[in-house]
């Protein structure tokens, strides 16, 4: 007799008891009893990616005459109740939780089961007549289940998500790039003054950057996109139909308008997380980008007045709950870190990637989670940074003037003219009057005026000559 509120379920080890308003199962319930460990959950486009391997799965199964239509129409109405979001708050099983995600998978086949049931006419905790075990999972195993859903809800969060933001955020760039072109600043290397460079060519690189990042998260589609559904529990195959693998890939592509396919060798599939591992790669590669150019845009900003301020933050907040008037660069400090944040995700999905034996991997929902968190999270961050701050810059265009005109790097063109030698005597003479170069130089005489003016002309230092 279970208590009040509870109802009793049973597995192969006997009977639990199960809240009544859940859907979950027996299987569930000790994973939530054994895993309390955090209060993090797969994200949506994990749930979603499971809903879509479920029904794909029933679909299939049911055609191949693996699985009753009536049965395989009650999972698909129950299964897409999951894809829609619709039963989300039933997904409970902790991320820490067995490295193969069997609870995950079980918690799926156990909230389709009793949903499908109720859809059916059946009460809910009966298994019947859709049971979790031999009709939603029929041809499966988590082996195979969860590294599929790790493919699809990755590859459909970058490129639904991820490359569009990060696209919007390239084309800001580079929009900035094309507006700051004939604007002079000073280069900087090693945090000292170098020869000036354009504040668009500066632009144009961390354009640059992230189209390249872009680039790399579209290398890693041939190897998202295979599925190691079909493999079951050690890949070879067993219990499932030779047409499957290839009938829930086409319809996966279906579904998300996406190119998936069968894993060319399924014991790669599910020995290892490589195609895992290369895509958060990718993801850190940007996330280093991202960090960069905040990083550079932090510091032309700073000042206002005792800084470098080369440019104009927007001021989205005020900045200091003691000085009045200070505004921060807050949206480039939320950026890096994300970026950090990222950068630590890869370092635990390369641990993940290397952990297990023989044919299986044992950190998988960790690895999940992190790769979609780190792409989540880069996506509102590029757009974020996107949005709130590199459409707002604004280049302070006297003061890279100013900065130009007294850097002591301006003698750097005149060494081709008069030998490097003599220009850093210029070089340490203005630094140790105050004077500018042009000054030092025009005062000891070592080239007409209009040579010296010509061979200080800043532009003509930003190009080749």
């Amino acid at each position: 007799m279970a208590k009040d509120g509870y109802r009793i379920e049973k597995d192969s080890m006997g009977e639990m008891e199960v809240p009544n308003s859940a859907y979950w199962g027996a299987q569930t319930q000790r994973a939530v009893l054994n895993f309390p460990i955090s209060d993090w959950r797969f994200p949506r486009r994990y749930i979603r990616a499971l809903g879509m391997l479920k029904y794909a799965a029933s679909e299939v199964n049911s055609k191949l005459g693996r699985l009753d239509e009536k049965l395989a129409k009650g999972i698909q109405a129950a299964a897409q109740e999951v894809i829609d979001g619709k039963l989300d708050d039933q997904f409970v099983v902790d991320i820490f939780q067995t490295g193969s995600g069997t609870s995950t998978n079980m918690n799926t086949n156990e909230v389709i089961s009793n949903r499908a049931n109720e859809i059916l006419g059946g009460k809910i905790g009966d298994r019947h007549p859709v049971h979790p075990n031999d009709h939603v999972n029929t041809g499966q195993s988590s082996n195979d289940v969860i590294p599929t859903c790790m493919h699809i809800s990755a590859l459909e969060a970058i490129e639904r998500d991820l490359i569009p933001a990060l696209t919007g955020l390239e084309k800001a760039l580079a929009d900035k790039a094309e507006a700051f072109d004939k604007v002079i600043k000073i280069g900087r290397t090693h945090l000292q003054d170098a020869t000036p460079v354009r504040l668009g060519q500066e632009f144009s690189g961390y354009a640059s950057m992230i189209k390249h990042g872009i680039r790399r998260l579209e290398a890693v589609r041939p190897h998202l996109s295979e599925l190691a559904a079909g493999g079951t529990a050690v890949g070879t195959g067993i219990n499932t139909h030779p047409e499957f693998a290839k009938g829930v890939a086409a319809k996966i592509s279906e579904m998300t308008g996406i190119e998936f396919r069968e894993a060319e060798n399924h014991f790669e599939a599910q020995g290892s997380k490589d195609a895992i591992v290369e895509a958060s790669g990718a993801l850190k590669t940007i996330a280093v980008s991202m960090m960069k150019i905040a990083n550079d845009i932090r510091w032309l900003g700073s000042g206002p007045r005792c800084g470098i301020g080369e440019i104009v933050l927007p001021a989205v907040q005020p900045g200091s709950s003691i000085m009045p008037g200070k505004v921060n660069p807050v949206i480039a400090e939320a950026v890096c870190m994300v970026s950090s944040q990222v950068i630590g995700n890869d370092a635990a999905i390369a641990v993940g990637g290397l952990s297990g034996n023989f044919e299986l991997n044992v950190m998988m929902p960790m690895m999940a989670y992190n790769i979609l968190t780190s792409i989540s999270l880069l996506t509102n961050a590029a757009t974020v940074f996107n949005e709130k701050c590199i459409v707002g810059l604004e280049a302070d265009v006297e003061r890279n003037a100013d900065m130009i005109e007294k850097s002591l790097a301006m003698c750097t063109s005149l060494a081709p003219l008069i030998g490097y030698d003599a220009a850093a005597s210029i070089a340490k003479e203005a630094f140790k009057t105050g004077k500018t170069v042009r000054e030092v130089a025009r005062e000891k005489q070592v080239l007409p005026d209009d040579e010296l003016d010509k061979a200080l002309d800043p532009w003509s230092m930003t190009e080749p000559s």
